[in-house]
């Protein structure tokens, strides 16, 4: 019967990362195949791939991005005017305005929250996949498995796992179950190699546990450091053994985490830094500080998890970095009229599968902001016509010239006439 190894049991998560999982088993089969059986190496090859995969995902939320800062003072505008109206026909009506908007430049409200909904799974199998290791590389499972299944091995390894009394080791073993020790077997750190292997002298495994043993080390290794060990503990043992290189090296991580995040975030589309409304300018300074924020936190992570982890981090954020540059360079060259062009070419595609006709979106966007901009000017053209007829009334009652054929002048004609029957009439009583 063959061996079940651990992997992902989160819901939605687990199928993402079955997908991965099968990504990261033939990269590391095909580079096994060249006489390089390296998990840094396929974790830096998965990384590449992945990321090139989303990039049109990427693409498409910087465009999002781009025309969300276009739109974001007409938006704002609209939620100005209607403030302090909280009845239920008022806010409809702001809604409706609000999506006019969004409908003219082609974009949807769920635009940007879609493509995120789609990249967090992924992010989340592609953790699974690279802290559950053997469970998806089935190279490095069957290996350590044959060592695993020995009943003199698990013995001694249950009492390898008491006396070490670490906690990660533990929470990995769980007597009985085979396919935890291979997790605990693949999770071990270079001193707790050590101490396994001294356990293991004169026993009838220990030639087999030797020979695992230089093939873990083989796969787990990335230019002297295991990337089963976090930063922090080659920094501790190196510390011990003044080994100024791997400190160095170790040290280099959490560094490079904090500025290819930095790089990262600094490179991104910027919102407007004041929109006027103070609740929205409050939650955009807490954004910037979380953004600001997060490269620590990053520097935090590879110092403390494992290095393995590390590589995937800083290896995302560089590849970010480039795509970054060139998309921006790729939406330089494009004007807001393109981008807006291809964004209801794409909306009016999806009102098409719907059953929708091709224009309807364009043609209701184009209909809501000329129907507002008719009210206005319609306002505006009211509010003259009142004022020229004030005017003309003014300038009638005190007389002044109007034009031919005007109400003021027309006004003035019976005001003469009157006032010159009232002159006659005081002549004939004389």
């Amino acid at each position: 019967m063959a061996l079940v190894l651990t992997k992902s049991s989160m819901p939605i998560i687990k199928w993402v990362a079955a997908l991965l999982g099968l990504l990261m088993n033939g990269i590391y089969y095909m580079i096994s195949s060249w006489g390089l059986p390296n998990v840094a190496f396929a974790i830096i090859l998965f990384t590449v791939i992945l990321l090139m995969a989303m990039m049109p995902l990427t693409v498409r939320q910087q465009r999002f991005s781009k025309l969300n800062n276009i739109m974001q003072p007409e938006i704002q505008k609209i939620q100005k005017k209607y403030k302090n109206k909280k009845d239920q026909v008022s806010q409809q009506k702001m809604m409706d305005e609000i999506n006019a908007v969004y409908a003219k430049y082609g974009v949807s409200q769920m635009g940007s929250c879609v493509q995120m909904l789609i990249q967090i799974p992924v992010l989340f199998g592609l953790y699974q996949v690279i802290y559950k290791i053997p469970g998806y590389i089935t190279i490095i499972g069957n290996r350590i498995s044959v060592i695993a299944e020995n009943k003199a091995f698990l013995k001694v390894f249950k009492t390898f796992v008491t006396d070490t009394n670490n906690s990660t080791l533990t929470r990995n073993y769980a007597e009985g179950a085979t396919k935890n020790v291979i997790d605990a077997v693949y999770g071990l750190n270079t001193n707790q190699w050590s101490s396994l292997m001294e356990k293991a002298r004169g026993t009838s495994f220990e030639a087999d546990l030797t020979s695992l043993h230089a093939y873990v080390h083989r796969a787990t290794n990335f230019f002297g450091l295991n990337i089963s060990d976090s930063p922090w503990d080659i920094i501790k043992n190196a510390w011990a053994d003044k080994a100024v290189l791997l400190i160095i090296a170790a040290i280099a991580f959490p560094l490079l985490a904090w500025l290819t995040q930095w790089l990262n975030y600094k490179l991104m589309p910027q919102a407007n830094q004041s929109t006027g409304d103070s609740s929205q300018d409050q939650m955009m300074s807490t954004m910037n500080s979380m953004n600001n924020f997060m490269p620590i936190m990053s520097a935090f992570f590879c110092l403390t998890l494992p290095t393995g982890v590390g590589i995937y981090w800083i290896m995302s954020a560089v590849i970010r970095t480039l795509q970054q540059l060139f998309i921006n360079r790729k939406l330089d060259k494009e004007s807001v009229d393109d981008i807006v062009a291809q964004a209801q070419k794409k909306a009016e595609k999806r009102r098409e599968k719907e059953g929708l006709p091709p224009q309807k979106i364009t043609a209701q966007a184009h209909t809501s902001t000329r129907s507002v901009s008719a009210s206005a000017n319609r306002t505006v053209s009211d509010t003259a016509e009142k004022k020229k007829q004030q005017k003309e009334s003014t300038e009638s009652s005190n007389g002044l010239t109007a034009k031919p054929g005007s109400l003021a002048s027309k006004a003035n004609m019976v005001r003469n006439y009157d006032a010159k029957h009232a002159k006659d009439n005081t002549k004939y009583k004389k």
